[in-house]
């Protein structure tokens, strides 16, 4: 959590003539508030944004202009650098993080949104693999041994921050060597339609390396927060390939005593790709039995298999405390039948899921700077705010 401490955060009085009563009162004033302060302390710090310098330009000129008309108790509040709030340490997990890794809408979500949230005064970390020799991101020298179906991998965390948010790259053979220089494509597979053979295991040391990254990262960037996240933070895990997240969470931590207040989000961006795989795959999550009927599927395919199946997606709506996607449409879309639904339409009813509209990275989609909307920076028609948003996307 954040070095800063309460003491930084007590109101300092504007009046230089206060005598020793006034101190007095102060002292208990500030007494009966620091059990608030402390909390608010501890629960987050963001940075002064625009809206927060007009409040208090608008706050001082109001109050100043009540003073002259005789209040007397009309001080202002000071402002400093940062505000208290209650603000969250969140962890977004997804496979693609733009720039650095995108092929559709989901890499543009991971990429604007946990600036957005971190403007807002949360700690933001993404968690996405190292697919490329990413030039800015740096070795942090942390390793960790993660337990892959039944064989210790060791993963390499690097970390870069921009923009208020920690950027944290899994390094592994299984990332970087298959896609190492092609980082706009062949994420999943090694052409358009056929996926790798190791996926279940390359996702799977992803959503465990995920979960050890808060906990053991030392991370100093930021102005406000320095050192690892810990244990109280939010998982927001996207699409399939991080829905065994919340399953590795109760299953390898909890009954250890960790990650007790922790909680994970599920976001579903493209309800298509689901991680359908042959049922007797299960053996390679490292599960305990009881959490077979979470991903227990049939359907009427024959790829990847005939017959019983496992669903990543399925466990992971089932398995975690929320479940989202990406807007409000989409969420009646997805429980309005099977074909909507792609046959998760009645898990999701079940469960109940919130739609929250995506929103547009104004540096990316930027039409007053964007070079493909018109010469000389111009905004033109095709290039309006509107027309260039996140979009749902696998």
């Amino acid at each position: 959590m954040a070095t800063v401490t309460a003491s930084n955060f007590l109101p300092r009085s504007s009046d230089g003539n206060c005598g020793a009563t006034c101190r007095i009162e102060k002292k208990a004033t500030l007494t009966k508030l620091r059990p608030r302060i402390q909390i608010l302390a501890h629960n987050g710090l963001r940075a002064l944004n625009s809206v927060d310098e007009l409040h208090q330009r608008t706050t001082i000129k109001v109050t100043r202009k009540g003073s002259r008309k005789g209040f007397k108790n009309a001080n202002p509040r000071p402002w400093g650098g940062i505000i208290c709030g209650c603000g969250m340490n969140l962890i977004f997990v997804g496979t693609e993080v733009a720039p650095w890794s995108k092929t559709g809408g989901l890499g543009d979500v991971l990429g604007g949104l946990p600036p957005a949230m971190s403007a807002n005064g949360h700690r933001v970390m993404t968690v996405s693999p190292r697919f490329d020799q990413y030039k800015d991101a740096w070795d942090t020298g942390v390793t960790v041994q993660l337990n892959v179906a039944g064989r210790f991998e060791k993963v390499r965390f690097f970390h870069c921050y921009k923009r208020g948010v920690d950027r944290v790259f899994v390094d592994h053979p299984w990332f970087l060597e298959k896609v190492w220089g092609k980082t706009g494509s062949k994420l999943y597979g090694p052409f358009a339609g056929e996926d790798f053979q190791d996926n279940q295991l390359r996702f799977s040391l992803l959503c465990q390396a995920a979960l050890e990254a808060p906990r053991i990262l030392n991370l100093k960037s930021s102005k406000y927060f320095s050192g690892p996240y810990g244990e109280d933070v939010i998982f927001i895990a996207n699409d399939w390939h991080t829905a065994l997240l919340a399953c590795y969470l109760k299953t390898m931590y909890r009954p250890k005593g960790r990650y007790g207040n922790a909680k994970v989000i599920f976001c579903i961006h493209n309800i298509a790709y689901q991680g359908r795989f042959a049922f007797a795959d299960f053996s390679l999550l490292n599960l305990p039995d009881e959490f077979k009927s979470s991903f227990d599927f049939i359907d009427g395919y024959e790829k990847p298999v005939k017959g019983r199946k496992i669903n990543w997606m399925k466990a992971g709506i089932l398995e975690a405390d929320k479940v989202l996607t990406v807007s409000p449409n989409y969420a009646k879309e997805l429980v309005s039948g099977v074909e909507k639904g792609v046959e998760l339409d009645n898990i999701l009813r079940r469960t109940g899921i919130i739609g929250i509209i995506n929103g547009m990275d104004v540096q990316e989609w930027n039409p007053l700077t964007d070079k493909y909307t018109c010469e000389g920076g111009k905004a033109s028609s095709e290039g309006s705010p509107t027309s260039r948003s996140w979009v749902a996307s696998g």
